[in-house]
């Protein structure tokens, strides 16, 4: 197996458009992204949700790593709020609360990792033609957590 991956941190200051951008350089090296182009929004819209929570609930910087396995993207966010991410439904004149929600809808899989400082939240995204079967099985296609 061959792995590629990139980090970078993201301080509240300069904001989920950099995460986001910066992301976007990084997928376009990816023998996958330009032919799977829904893949790569969802991970984009994905990396935002992850930068915001980590700015907005945890108060802290975010720690983005994209890992790249030859099955799977792993996006990864690391915070410094111990809490668990958790979908909730929002309220239909909510500006905000679907984060979780969102991740979790475009997501093959995510789950959380308590670390000593923190936490780190990671979403896996199966460009078409990679998955084992290639098919979404539904009986644990998202981890609840």
């Amino acid at each position: 197996m061959r792995a590629v991956g990139w980090a970078q941190s993201f301080p509240i200051s300069q904001g989920v458009r950099a995460g986001r951008h910066w992301a976007r350089e990084h997928l376009a090296s990816l023998e996958w992204a330009e032919r799977s182009p829904d893949t790569v929004d969802s991970v984009l819209i994905a990396v935002s949700e992850l930068i915001t929570n980590a700015h907005r609930h945890a108060r802290s910087d975010a720690q983005l790593v994209l890992t790249w396995d030859s099955a799977c993207l792993h996006v990864s966010v690391h915070d410094s709020s111990p809490q668990p991410p958790t979908p909730r439904d929002a309220d239909p004149g909510a500006l905000g609360g679907r984060g979780m929600a969102i991740v979790d809808a475009l997501a093959d899989s995510w789950h959380h990792h308590p670390q000593r400082e923190g936490k780190t939240v990671t979403a896996c995204f199966v460009p078409p033609g990679y998955g084992e079967d290639d098919a979404a099985d539904d009986s644990g296609a998202a981890e609840r957590v």
